[in-house]
Parts: structure tokens; sequence; C-alpha cells
């Protein structure tokens, strides 16, 4: 047993030294792994010393000297071109001067390079708009006159150096009479407005255009000393056809992003000083005629750009090719001019017409006058014909004559109601223009309601769509569902709804009241008189009737090009195809019934015939006149309009035109009107001679 027991106690010896020994080594290895760490610590600490404290300006100004980033300028813009191929929207190249502004600038530097160039050039408040902040800006950035607007200031040592900025700005703006720049000072704040505003290392234009010789040579003599001031290339629209097609294509920025978009365009990426499209084409097509912009890596050393190196020339913007003939568009403007007056304008807001292709939506031309009823000036509007709804009257009766037909009130074999007045208790008598007294009632089809334009059997048709069976001074049983229904038809063929022409800012239209209360005013629906629709509207409606009931969407650009190196259309990038939005869900029985009479309304021999006028046309027309009673002004005036297509067989083309406000509806304005712009049509775009006798 003593033998086992020594060796237990040598066994727990052994044991008792290695826990030792363990314990023994743990502490120093744990000291010696923190002293490592913290020399490591004290050549951190040593090396940030040398970096920031020792070495630190160095260090900055090493940075400064060497900074490499990439610049971006503005390309030439795209153009536009008529479907002829003639240039409607060019560019015209301008010497300019210009400012790219380093990546370290301070309001200082500006202030001083600003003051230098204002000695050799001169910027007008035309070329550059100087605002009251402006003016607060460039005065402070002085800083003996910040200095001395302080001391009336009240400020606080908490206060950032932008908040007593900003009390020294409402200073200013609250004792006008304390300050006051000098016409020199004021040039110069408008450059230096336009500095300030670039971002860095980005370019502006100091002036655009206009820059005198004498500028270019003092400026030339004195870049030296101005680091960022060059002589460059601007661009300006230019409109080799007439600047009146600035009322269709739209207009370009020249001070900037516009205001009112200005933050939705710095989010795609476009710098403040960029121009842009503003309007109509210019800007529904802005990004494809931007182009892409050129970028070049600029090397600077503080404030001085020491390197640049073109590393991408950038491209220029695409060109839009137009569907309007631009001889056919200024034909059509000037048919307005020369007859509208007939029509009688004392309280009339306008007069505009549309010329499209019923076959594939495309818009030979778009013509308009607006006018101020107040004063009687007038000015060329032709986007009138997509953002003005008119009460456009008889016109949209052959709609309401395929909506009775599709909701199965008539048929192409039974469709023949007697042409009466309607009397209906609690409102006014309603009758046809030729029948206001019942001394000329009579029998009539669709096809004659359409001749002879009855607004009492287009009554009928909107009461028995409603499920109303008309007695003479009865009650109106017609409950507020029946405006949805018409409605519904209408919209099929293109009335009261958007067109999705590619052209921004088409109007709806409007729609009265639908109401139990007007329920009444289905009545003067059913024949034009109530709903307001654009005269784009018109002609999609009545291309949709002219082509068998396909409704085709309009569009005024066929097409986009690229650039050839000599400057010429190059490449076709896009090709607008044509597009039915609907087709109407109706047989061609019921197209023929509606042909047919509107071929009638201009060759009809029914002595209440509308549009006889146009009956020895060739090739032949069928198409629909309108008038709509309205108030302008609070006078009693006529909406005269017309829609109608040639050939009568195989249509090619659709004409739609309103005259709103007119105080003579015997003038046969709108006839004449139409009949000169169809004329002018075959002469010009197509020949009729490319027409075969059976079209006719």
């Amino acid at each position: 047993m003593k033998v086992f027991d020594r060796m237990r106690a040598a066994v727990s010896s052994r044991r008792s030294n290695k826990s030792r020994n363990a314990q023994s080594i743990i502490p120093f290895r744990l000291n010696f792994l923190l002293w490592v760490v913290g020399i490591l610590l004290l050549i951190l600490a040593a090396r940030l010393f040398y970096l920031q404290v020792l070495n630190g300006t160095s260090f900055k100004a090493e940075v400064k000297r060497s900074d490499t980033t990439i610049q971006t300028n503005n390309v030439q813009r795209g153009m536009i071109y008529d479907s002829q191929g003639k240039v409607l929207v060019g560019n015209q190249s301008h010497q300019a001067i210009t400012y790219t502004k380093g990546s370290n600038v301070s309001s200082q530097d500006l202030y001083k390079i600003a003051n230098r160039l204002g000695r050799y050039l001169k910027v007008s408040n035309k070329d550059s708009r100087l605002t009251d902040r402006n003016e607060e800006d460039y005065y402070l950035a002085d800083s003996g006159r910040l200095k001395s607007v302080l001391k009336h200031v009240k400020t606080s040592d908490t206060d950032s150096e932008d908040t007593k900025y900003d009390k020294a700005l409402d200073y200013l703006s609250k004792h006008p009479s304390a300050w006051e720049l000098t016409s020199q000072q004021k040039n110069n704040a408008r450059i230096y407005a336009a500095m300030s505003g670039a971002y860095a290392l980005s370019t502006t234009y100091i002036k655009e255009k206009n820059v005198s010789a004498k500028e270019l040579a003092e400026v030339g003599e004195h870049l030296s000393q101005m680091p960022g001031v060059k002589i460059g290339t601007s661009w300006t629209r230019n409109y080799p056809e007439g600047s009146e097609i600035q009322a269709l294509t739209g207009t370009v920025s020249t001070t900037g992003l516009p205001s009112d978009s200005i933050n939705s365009l710095l989010s795609e990426g476009y710098s403040r000083n960029d121009s842009v499209g503003q309007s109509y084409l210019e800007k529904g097509f802005q990004a494809t005629m931007a182009g892409s912009k050129s970028q070049t890596e600029v090397t600077t050393n503080g404030n001085n750009v020491t390197k640049e190196t073109v590393k991408y020339a950038g491209e220029k913007g695409s060109n839009l090719v137009l569907t309007v003939n631009s001889k056919f568009q200024k034909q059509v403007q000037e048919i307005l001019e020369k007859n509208y007056s007939a029509a009688g304008t004392s309280y009339s807001s306008g007069v505009y017409a549309v010329v499209m292709n019923p076959n594939t939506g495309a818009i030979y031309a778009m013509a308009g006058i607006s006018r101020n009823t107040k004063t009687g000036k007038e000015t060329t509007n032709p986007l009138g014909v997509i953002n003005q709804p008119i009460t456009m009257g008889s016109v949209v009766k052959p709609a309401m004559v395929m909506g009775a037909l599709m909701s199965k009130v008539i048929t192409p074999e039974n469709n023949t109601l007697t042409d009466k007045p309607i009397k209906v208790e609690g409102i006014s008598q309603k009758s046809s223009w030729f029948n206001s007294t019942g001394s000329a009632d009579m029998a009539v089809d669709a096809a004659t309601a359409l001749e002879v334009s009855s607004n009492s059997y287009m009554m009928q048709l909107i009461m028995k769509m409603g499920g109303m069976n008309y007695t003479a001074n009865g009650k109106l049983t017609l409950k507020p569902s029946i405006f949805q229904k018409a409605r519904y038809y209408f919209n099929m063929f293109g009335l009261g709804q958007k067109t999705g022409i590619d052209i921004p800012g088409e109007t709806t239209g409007y729609k009265g009241a639908s109401d139990k209360k007007h329920v009444g005013s289905a009545l003067d629906l059913s024949y034009g008189n109530y709903d307001g629709y654009t005269t784009i509207q018109l002609a999609q409606y009545m291309s949709t009737i002219a082509n068998g009931g396909n409704r085709m969407r309009p569009y005024i650009v066929s097409q986009i090009r690229g650039t050839k190196s000599n400057g010429k259309l190059g490449a076709v990038e896009y090709t607008t195809q044509p597009q039915v939005q609907q087709v109407i869900p109706a047989p061609k029985s019921y197209f023929e019934l509606v042909w047919k009479g509107l071929y009638q309304v201009t060759h009809g021999t029914n002595r209440y015939v509308t549009g006889s006028s146009l009956k020895s046309e060739k090739p032949s027309i069928s198409g629909k006149t309108g008038t709509a009673q309205t108030v302008s002004e609070g006078h009693e005036t006529t909406t005269l309009s017309f829609a109608g297509f040639s050939p009568s067989k195989n249509p090619q083309v659709v004409v739609a035109l309103a005259i709103p406000g007119s105080t003579n509806d015997k003038s046969g304005a709108n006839i004449t009107m139409a009949k000169q712009i169809f004329q002018a049509y075959w002469k010009t775009v197509k020949s009729s001679k490319s027409v075969s006798d059976s079209d006719n």
C-alpha cells in the first residue's frame, strides 16, 4: 500500500508542477501581446502626427495639385425635318465665352474672375437675367462688404457661417437704399451668377451669342489671368422655313434648366446650365435630341487646369423627321387666316384644323389661330388642336347613328323616323334647324338624317337607347345612366378621350354634368351641343369612320434618324408604325349606312342638304358639317365645324376643323376652309391623278 501511496503522491506532484508552469506561461504571452499592440498604436499615432500635423498642409496642397476628373460638355442638338427632308428646326453656331469651374474654386475666386472678365465682356439682362438675389450674392462676395453688413446684424458665436450669410442677405433685402450696384457691377454680377451656377468641372456659357470681335480679342488676350474662362462655340435654334413652326415644334431653354422642372431634370443627370426642350416636340423628345455629352479628362493644379484629354467626343442628338409637309402646313395656316374673319370673330376664341391620314394616323398639317376675346389679338397656335376643347355640334351625329346601330335600337334595314319638334314636359322645345314649327315634318332614314342634319332624329335615337318611349308633351323618363351609355360609343370612336398623339399637352375635352338634374341635356348631347372635344379628336373620330372601324393613334414624328459626317440625315434609328388603338365591333353594313349619309351631305338632293357646295370637288368629298349654339362673352354665338374625308371611296385624307364663337353662322366659313384645304392637299401633298375614277 505504501508503494501505491508514493506513486499517487508523485503523480500529484507532477500535475501540480505542470499547472504552475501553465499559469506562469499565460500571463507572459498576454503581456507580450499587449506590448506588441501598444507599440503598433504608438507607431500609428506617430504616423498620423507626421501626416496630419507636420505635413498636413503639404499633402493637402499635393491633393489639390494633382486632381483628375471627368468634365462633360454639351453637344449639338438634333434637328427637326419635315416629310420632304426640309429643315424646320436647325442649329446655328456662335462664338461664345464659356467658363469651366475648377474643383476647389471659392466664391472669392469667382468674384475676382468675374470682375476681371467684366472689363472685357458686356452681358446684357437679355443674355442673362439678373435677379435681386444675384445682386445680393455678388455684393456679399466681397469679404469687406460682407463684414460691413454683418456689423448691422445681430449674430452669435453659435451661428454658422451659412446662418450669418442668410442674415446678411435678409438685411440687404430689407435695406435696399443702403446699397446699390453700378451698371458695371451689375454686368459683373451677371457673370458671377453664371459662374456660381456651374458645378465643379462643368462648363457654362457666360455669353452664348452676339460676342463682338472686340470682346473676343480682349478676352482671348487675357485668358491666362482668368482661370477657367475660354472662347468656345454655342448653338442656338434657327428656323429656315420660318419661325412660325415654333408654335408646333416648341422651344429650347436659353438660360439653363426651366425653373418649373429643374428638380426632375437634375435627378435625370442634367446640369443646371443645360439647355433643354421647354415645350411640345422639343420637350417630348428631349432625351432623343439632346445627344451624348463629350467627356474630357481634366487634371487640375489648385484652381488651374493643367491637362485636358478628350476621352469621348460626344455624339450629336438624333434628328426628328415629321409627317408634316411644311409647304402644306403653311397653306393650311394661311387658309385659316384668310377666311377666319368671314365667320364673324367678335367673340370667337380661335379656329383650328387638322389634316390626317385615316389609314395610318400620320398628321399632314396642324394649324390654328388663338384669339384673345378681350383684346382681339390673334396668335398662331397649331397646338390648339390638341388642347382646346370645343362644343362641336352636328359634326358628331355619325357617332350617334353608329351608337344607335350598335345598341340595336335601329338596324340598317329599319331606321326611318319622323323629324318633328321634340316636346318634353319641363324642357323647352327642341327641333331640327329646318323644322322649328313642325311645318316641315317628314320621314327620314339614318342617311337622310345625316344629309339634312336632323337634331330630332338624334334625340329620338338617344331616347330609344335610354329605353324611353317618346310621346309629345310626355315626361322625360331618361335616367342619368344614358350619359354613360352614349359616351361609351362616342369614346369608342375617339370623342371625349385623349388620342395619344406624340406631343405633350393633350387634353381630354370636357363633359357636361351627368346627374339627374341635367338628364334633359342628354338630348343636346345626341346632336353635339353639350360635351366638348378637341379638333384632333374630331380628326381621329372621322378617320375611324372613314377607314371602316380602326381607331388609329395620330402621330407627327415619322422617323428618328442619325446624322452623316457631312451633316445630312443619316441612318434610320426608329420608324413609327401605325397603331390601331381599337377596332370598332360593328359589321360593315353599319359603316356603309353612315358612309351613305356622309356622301349625301355633300352630294344629296334634299332641299335641306347642308354641304352641297362641296359636290363638284374632285376627288369627291364625304363629310359632316356642324353648328353648335353657344354663348361667348355673354353673347349668343355658334361653333362652325366640319369633318370629312376624300375620296369618298378608299379615303386617303381626313380634314377636321372648328371655329368656336362665330357670330355669322350663314357665312359657310367652315365649308370654304374645308374645300380649300382639300384642294391644297391634292395639289401639294399628293396628286389627285393618283386616284382612280372608281374611288370617286
